[in-house]
């Protein structure tokens, strides 16, 4: 499997699991220690992840360069995606 499968798979499903989270929101916004860490292992770590095989991907020219710069952008708002889940305020 070559990095740039790898790298899109964990964007996918960060984008997933983020929409999950996104939707189950508590009513006060606030979230627990325990949601806190599951956004963390489940979204923003495969997501960060994914960049870094994205961006080596992009270095051995894998695929086209649209192709893994697209990727790497999916995988830096999901990032930022779960850090905005985390720090609602």
């Amino acid at each position: 499997m070559k990095l740039f499968q790898s790298s899109l798979i964990l964007g996918f499903l960060s984008y997933i699991i983020g929409g999950v989270f996104r939707r189950s929101g508590s009513p006060l916004g606030e979230m627990s220690l325990m949601q806190g860490l599951a956004v963390f292992l489940l979204v923003i770590l495969p997501a960060g992840i994914g960049t870094v095989l994205g961006v080596m991907s992009l270095q051995r020219k894998e695929v086209k360069a649209w192709w893994a710069i697209g990727v790497i952008v999916l995988n830096i708002a999901m990032v930022l995606t779960g850090i905005f889940l985390l720090f609602p305020d």
